[in-house]
């Protein structure tokens, strides 16, 4: 089982609904503990996030277009952080594949955050230790919930629904159909971390029909105005 996001560009409008469900979950969560903010009411506020919005202008004008692309951990397969932890902190859990940080090992050394090519670890300066994106693991196995809420709270928050939740290493899922059917990607999958979470690509910007129409000539633009002003 190989339990992963995966997040549409196409339809992700940059509204930042996932990350704050998603700061709003975790921030009481048993998994991660409380995640920090610094100066909330000040002139630089601050925090720890475990997904982050990022916003980029794909094409040329006219036929450009805003890309919108949510950042958080891949929960790779072959996952850099758990190679680099000195202490087992972290870990992935074999029955889903799930990468997590045990706090209590945790000694925030920052070796798992330079290992990490996406920024997805981030240190809290309050407990001194890292923290990072959980896919909810202590909502979506919480059997007193409805089935239908058992899903990453990011994915519940989209008012878009450019995200889904599901097991990647099922063919018949319905993550594992969209990403066939779009031709869905991993991030920079290419430094063979093989990032369990997927993108499906954004179309390309469709050209915007600019309607011209020759100017009117000058004794009838004038006849206009004048009708104007008697007005």
């Amino acid at each position: 089982m190989k339990l992963g996001l995966v997040i549409d560009l196409d339809t992700c409008v940059g509204c930042h609904a996932c990350a704050v469900a998603c700061k709003e979950w975790n921030g009481s969560s048993a998994v991660s503990g409380p995640l920090s903010d610094y100066e909330p009411y000040g002139a630089e506020p601050s925090g720890v996030w475990f997904n982050r919005i990022r916003h980029y202008e794909i094409g040329e004008y006219p036929d450009n277009k805003t890309l919108n692309l949510p950042m958080s951990c891949m929960h790779c397969e072959d996952a850099a952080c758990v190679t680099v932890c000195p202490t087992g902190a972290s870990y992935k859990r074999p029955e889903d594949g799930i990468v997590l940080i045990d706090q209590d090992k945790c000694m925030g050394c920052n070796l798992c955050s330079w290992a990490c090519p996406y920024g997805a670890r981030e240190l809290d300066r309050s407990s001194g230790t890292m923290k990072k994106c959980t896919l909810c693991v202590d909502r979506i196995y919480d059997l007193e919930l409805p089935v239908e809420e058992r899903q990453p709270a990011c994915v519940l928050a989209c008012p878009a629904h450019a995200r889904m939740f599901g097991d990647l290493d099922d063919p018949d899922s319905a993550a594992s159909q969209a990403v066939r059917e779009r031709g869905g990607f991993g991030l920079m999958s290419e430094l063979g971390y093989k990032p369990v979470n997927q993108y499906l690509p954004a179309r390309k910007p469709r050209p915007i029909p600019v309607q011209t129409s020759p100017s009117p000539p000058p004794g009838r633009t004038r006849t206009f105005i004048n009708r104007m002003i008697k007005r």
